[in-house]
């Protein structure tokens, strides 16, 4: 369910991030469940060093951002540096944010990613392989998004997550359908990217 659909204006600036180079990354494979990736699989060196320079390069970011991250351990310490490099004060760490959960595929190649997102676009309802569904994803973002929206107002908002989880939330500001979502321009390691909501 697109949560932001019947939305034409939002009150705050959102930017997503997605975490830089992980362990998990580095090994070509996947890790979605909770239960290995808010204690494992944490960013490599060049994970830091890709995170240090988007901050550096980006104009946009600063102490007043109030940031939102996933609770795996590869997005906590991309959003703990992020913190400390820009000096701000606190940090939120939501479930909404988490890794999309990949089911039979977690702790296996990332290759089957091209497996999931085929059955993505032919039906985004689907949980074949026990895979977290893409309506899920987009369900439990765009929750997130509209209670942001009343908590806050005229804010810069940081989200830190994961590729599929901010690939699918994406799909609701530009107002498409969450099938499409690898349809947009893939988010890289440590990429900051502006949301715009389509009107």
């Amino acid at each position: 369910m697109n949560n932001l659909l019947k939305i034409n204006k939002l009150k705050n600036c959102y930017f997503i991030m997605r975490h830089g180079e992980s362990i998990a990354n580095r090994e070509k494979i996947i890790i979605s469940d909770p239960k290995i990736g808010i204690k494992k699989y944490g960013l490599t060196d060049k994970g830091r060093l890709q995170i240090k320079e988007s901050i550096a390069m980006s104009d946009d970011l600063d102490n007043k951002t109030i940031i939102y991250s996933s609770d795996f351990l590869r997005t906590k310490e991309t959003a703990k540096l992020i913190k400390e490099i820009l000096n701000n004060k606190k940090l939120y760490f939501k479930k909404n944010l988490r890794e999309r959960y990949f089911g039979l595929f977690d702790q296996k190649s990332n290759q089957n990613y091209q497996n999931v997102w085929l059955e993505d676009k032919k039906d985004p309802s689907h949980k074949k392989n026990n895979v977290e569904s893409v309506d899920n994803v987009l369900n439990r973002t765009t929750s997130l998004i509209l209670a942001l929206e009343k908590k806050y107002n005229l804010k810069k908002i940081l989200l830190i997550s994961h590729g599929d989880p901010l690939q699918i939330l994406q799909t609701a500001f530009l107002k498409i359908s969450p099938a499409n979502h690898r349809k947009i321009d893939h988010l890289d390691v440590a990429e900051i990217r502006e949301l715009k909501l389509n009107e």
